[in-house]
């Protein structure tokens, strides 16, 4: 992926861990989430599931211009390889990958992309929300939302419960 600039095998080369490499890396380049897909895609997995958060057009009743990230990028990408090292540990047999944008991305684009693959299609979903919600919880990863009359520097929403969201 063009504009890595910070990407890290998960087990690959860790002599102690008997799980398989998964990746993460930030970019100021678009993200491919097929790219994730390939990467966790094998023949044991039953399910994938994938997640792309993207840069909506309104938030709060203003209009979105567009967003800003800026990341702490060894921290980050650190942080990221923890959530894939949580993921492997809580769902066994499954296997992440993290990407998230850096930069300025306009309305419509993809700022994070991960997937995860998993024997059976429960562990994947619960697993790929574990992911979201701890990078959102604890990456060190900024957003600046740009509107039509102003900006600020913005902290993203507490996320709801599961049975508490509807169609």
């Amino acid at each position: 992926m063009g504009g890595v600039s910070g990407e890290r095998a998960i087990g690959a080369d860790n002599a102690l861990s008997t799980r398989e490499p998964a990746i993460v890396w930030l970019t100021d380049a678009p993200l491919a989430l097929e790219e994730l897909v390939a990467r966790v895609a094998r023949p044991g997995a039953g399910g994938i599931c994938t997640f792309l958060g993207v840069v909506r057009d309104t938030n709060l009743g203003r209009d979105v211009d567009h967003l800003v990230y800026e990341a702490y990028p060894e921290m980050a990408v650190a942080q990221m390889a923890r959530i894939v090292d949580e993921v492997a540990e809580r769902w066994p047999g499954a296997l992440a990958a993290i990407a998230h944008r850096t930069g300025r991305l306009e309305i419509g684009e993809a700022s994070v992309a991960i997937a995860v693959s998993a024997p059976h299609r429960a562990a994947a979903f619960e697993a790929c929300r574990h992911a979201i919600d701890a990078l959102k919880a604890g990456v060190p990863i900024w957003k600046k939302e740009v509107w039509t009359d102003g900006s600020a520097w913005v902290e993203g929403a507490t996320p709801a419960p599961l049975d508490t969201l509807r169609d």
